[in-house]
């Protein structure tokens, strides 16, 4: 089992690995508007465990550019280990 804490409430979810983040992050409180990685409300900030989110896909290269530590939580999948977000 995978975990992501948020940072925002302190609030921890746990996954099966390879699992989407996207449910997890609506319930902390993220917002979602198009889950088709094109609007940009789900913009997250990932402060640890990076290696253990799904590689940056073309949505997130598309909208983003910089690929560094944001993400968009309806295009990543959790690998497995540890993930502390921000949003």
């Amino acid at each position: 089992m995978a975990k992501i804490l948020f940072e925002e409430n302190n609030e921890e979810a746990e996954l099966p690995d390879g699992s989407p983040i996207a449910e997890a992050c609506e319930e902390a409180g993220i917002p979602f508007a198009c889950t088709e990685g094109v609007c940009g409300t789900c913009v997250i900030e990932v402060t640890e465990g990076m290696e253990n989110l799904s590689e940056f896909n073309e949505a997130e290269a598309d909208f983003l550019g910089d690929l560094d530590k944001e993400r968009l939580a309806c295009q990543c999948r959790i690998k497995s280990g540890y993930v502390k977000i921000k949003f």
